[in-house]
């Protein structure tokens, strides 16, 4: 799967205490609108952003993104059967090693961020709901790349990124098949030792 379609992936609201109490009132297609536009706008005016700094990809993802993505979530999903047997230490290791992985699978995508076009299709959201789906498309070099967003409502009325569908292929689902084969072969200690050396492996250049 390429990198590219996730050019405006890394995206849900700018991170402020008055921007947390406007995002309970937002609706989903909205949020996620504005906080693409967000970060495709910080990555264009960013020379070490488009030079694939890792260090100031963070700053912008930890910014714009962390305080509304629910990795635990996704993590969660995506472990599958196995979350109900770790211990709370070992779901913050997965959490942890899964979002890091995500970081910097895709710290070059956002590096690539320079005059794609997003489409948002029609928001089919009801009064009430508690999961949406927004859906949009990337035009990117003449290539039009399918990419939506799930979001789930929290407790606190703000909506939560936990998935994301490209192409037809949802990332939750796709890494479930990969967990669930290293889960098969070595139990959780094993998954976190996966994903602890792909992270290595990444960081290295590999």
């Amino acid at each position: 799967m390429k990198k590219f379609w996730l050019i405006p992936v890394m995206a849900l609201m700018t991170y402020t205490a008055a921007g947390a109490a406007v995002a309970q009132a937002q609706a989903p297609d909205v949020l996620v609108k504005q906080t693409v536009n967000e970060v495709m706008a910080a990555a264009k005016s960013d020379p070490n952003i488009q030079k694939g700094d890792l260090n100031s990809i963070t700053r912008l993802v930890e910014q714009k993104i962390l305080p509304h993505a629910d990795f635990a979530k996704t993590t969660q999903l995506a472990t599958g059967a196995a979350w109900r047997t770790a211990t709370p230490q070992q779901r913050q290791q997965l959490t942890e090693q899964f979002k890091t992985l995500l970081l910097r699978t895709y710290a070059g995508a956002i590096a690539q961020i320079r005059d794609q076009q997003v489409n948002y299709k029609p928001f089919r959201g009801q009064p009430g709901d508690t999961d949406a789906v927004v859906y949009t498309d990337v035009l990117n070099n003449g290539q039009q790349i399918e990419l939506d967003y799930r979001l789930y409502k929290s407790a606190s009325g703000e909506w939560k990124l936990y998935d994301l569908n490209v192409l037809g292929a949802w990332l939750i689902q796709t890494y479930r098949n990969q967990f669930a084969e290293q889960v098969n072969k070595s139990g959780v200690d094993g998954l976190i030792q996966f994903l602890t050396q792909r992270n290595q492996q990444l960081a290295g250049g590999k």
